[in-house]
């Protein structure tokens, strides 16, 4: 089960591509496909195997702030009311 996700904000990223050495993963990549209205590549995220631990390195490490984290929170046994 998938315990995060990433949320590249495409009118922020600037194509720095820091948050890629920083995913412990390597689930960050820059596939110089889609560009911003500011005309700059943008980083995205591929997690096929759903690998993402949602540790934030990413996101601490772009400087443009233009990367969300989203962490799965785990439901309450006997499911709540």
């Amino acid at each position: 089960m998938r315990k995060g996700y990433v949320e590249v904000l495409v009118d922020r990223c600037k194509g720095c591509e820091m948050c890629i050495p920083a995913c412990p993963r390597g689930l960050m990549t820059f596939p110089m496909k889609t560009l911003n209205k500011a005309g700059y590549f943008i980083a995205e995220f591929e997690d096929p195997e759903e690998q993402c631990p949602a540790c934030k390195m990413c996101a601490i490490a772009c400087p443009d702030a233009a990367i969300v984290v989203y962490k799965r929170v785990k439901e309450p046994a006997g499911g709540a009311k």
